[in-house]
């Protein structure tokens, strides 16, 4: 799944927290990112809103390993299992805990100025946050919340890795997530926009919160219609978020696309005047969900270019493991593809470029060295050119190939696809990057080698 942004997760995360509506909760959002996500389900279950500042208390040599947590009023909750198998003393605990304390009066400082900290006695604290990734800040929120008196925790957040649940434990009573998608290592990935939350925001949105009833009634107003809208037109696999279902490209959205006998599922984004379009290849396995081509998607979109990410197989042709490693069947599909993306009004006189993925590398390498196939500049992510053999002479567009690092197998092939390469090529090693470029940094660092690769060459049409 990839939310617009917060405000949208807020209100599909609200959608499953209906059954809160008339308990006596408290909405409890982590500033930074969680807060706008938090009004949002607040808004629509006519709660109060409120912030939840807490601090993880991690272990003097080993940071990520949390022995504790501090909150508003002094709050303390520690591990002292943690604290004893790590051999803390008693006197670093104490540092520890006063200056992770002094961090979170000064924030709460910021936000209690003019509204103060809602109690949680017997109520039900309903714990909110963008995202959970390694889930320790929001344990530690729930374990102040309950020491705060809540009655009962629920933790809930749009998305989250698969298990996620095991991460949290017992520390609340109930958790909720949207989607738990596969290949999961950031929470940006799956936002579309996803910009630093700053103090202000923070404030407004507790403003915005206390406008009474007005907020209330017409937080549930939306929820109701977002359920509905839910039940009548569930998620696409993966979650996406749905769009126009279109046979004519729009400038962003989801689209119908015809492919010989075939139609296939795509999503479509064409910024306002951009004269060059990326059509995505997926490797196997994939889909236009692929969090990575979308991360890439949204580099490229961000630089003025068009991009269409799509399923090169239709659900059926899927469940044959084989139509995945058909490089023939799959370029014959990015070729139709691309025919139908010409014929769209705003795509009539753009150039296409290909960026593939694995197999779909092979396949858009395979497509673009088709005689008349006009394709102006292909990238390949962690790609197999090697199964586009014996086509890879023919190709005439420039072709960037990309591999990680440690993935050596791959970059072995690589370089000796790069060696029957007959036009402009190169081949970047992304340092430290395994195959799915998993790596902190790693996926960024080949999102921008892929847009100035086709910046650089989509402006000069195809070769």
């Amino acid at each position: 799944m990839v939310f617009a942004d917060r405000d949208d997760a807020g209100r599909r995360l609200a959608a499953r927290l209906g059954h809160l509506r008339g308990e006596p909760a408290v909405v409890l959002g982590l500033p930074r990112g969680g807060v706008p996500v938090a009004f949002q389900v607040a808004r629509a279950l006519g709660a109060p809103l409120d912030v939840i500042v807490v601090r993880k208390l991690g272990v003097p040599f080993r940071p990520e390993l949390a022995m504790g947590a501090v909150g508003e009023g002094g709050v303390a909750v520690i591990n002292r299992q943690v604290v004893d198998s790590a051999r803390v003393p008693e006197d670093e605990l104490a540092a520890v805990q006063a200056r992770e304390q002094a961090a979170v009066d000064a924030r709460a400082a910021r936000y209690r100025a003019r509204w103060p900290r809602q109690p949680l006695d017997g109520r039900v604290a309903v714990v909110v946050d963008d995202g959970i990734a390694t889930g320790a800040t929001a344990r530690a929120a729930c374990q102040i919340a309950r020491a705060h008196g809540a009655a009962r925790v629920v933790l809930a957040v749009p998305v989250a890795p698969p298990g996620w649940e095991e991460r949290i434990g017992a520390d609340a009573g109930e958790l909720v997530c949207v989607a738990t998608p596969p290949g999961f290592f950031a929470i940006g990935e799956f936002y579309a926009s996803f910009p630093q939350v700053p103090d202000d925001e923070v404030i407004a949105c507790l403003d915005r919160a206390a406008g009474g009833a007005d907020t209330a009634r017409q937080g549930a107003a939306d929820t109701a219609r977002q359920g509905a809208a839910d039940a009548a037109d569930p998620p696409a696999r993966g979650g996406e978020p749905r769009g126009e279902a279109a046979g004519e490209a729009g400038e962003a959205g989801e689209v119908r696309l015809q492919a010989g006998r075939v139609r296939l599922a795509g999503y479509l984004t064409v910024p306002p005047n951009a004269p060059e379009i990326v059509v995505f290849a997926h490797g196997a396995g994939s889909g236009r969900h692929s969090p990575r081509n979308r991360r890439v998607a949204g580099v490229l979109n961000d630089a003025g270019l068009g991009t269409l990410l799509f399923d090169l197989l239709t659900p059926e042709e899927e469940s044959d493991r084989a139509n995945a490693f058909d490089i023939g069947l799959l370029a014959g599909r990015l070729a139709e593809v691309t025919r139908w993306l010409r014929a769209q009004p705003r795509a009539a006189n753009a150039a296409i470029g290909y960026f593939g993925a694995s197999t779909g590398a092979a396949a858009a390498l395979r497509a673009a060295a088709e005689p008349g196939a006009d394709i102006a500049a292909v990238v390949s992510r962690g790609g197999r050119p090697d199964l586009a053999r014996p086509r890879l002479a023919a190709v005439t567009a420039p072709v960037l190939l990309i591999v990680g690092g440690r993935d050596e197998a791959v970059l072995d092939l690589n370089r000796r696809a790069q060696a029957e390469l007959r036009c402009e090529n190169d081949l970047a090693v992304v340092p430290g990057a395994s195959h799915l470029f998993q790596e902190p940094g790693t996926l960024d660092a080949a999102a921008g080698l892929a847009r100035d690769w086709f910046l650089s060459h989509l402006a000069h049409g195809p070769a």
